[in-house]
């Protein structure tokens, strides 16, 4: 799969409109799922807490792809 594929892939799916709802979705769930556990629920928490640390993984890492292409793009413009 070439780069630029990849990088155009990572914009469409960041600019989706079900993308960004589902990934919101989750957020707001766990979030949800968290103010409503008790203090006692330690290992739901925990799972919450590694659940939404996921989400932001997935998110940041399909971001990294767009912006290391629109770096790598930049450097190419401006190589001498």
């Amino acid at each position: 799969m070439s780069k630029d594929f990849r990088e155009e892939n990572a914009k469409r799916l960041l600019n989706d409109s079900l993308f960004i709802e589902a990934f919101d979705t989750l957020e707001k769930n766990l979030l949800n799922s968290w103010n409503a556990s008790g203090v006692s629920e330690i290992e739901a928490r925990e799972q919450i807490w590694l659940s939404l640390r996921l989400l932001e993984r997935i998110r940041l890492h399909i971001t990294s792809i767009v912006e290391t292409g629109d770096m790598a793009k930049k450097l190419r413009e401006y190589q001498i």
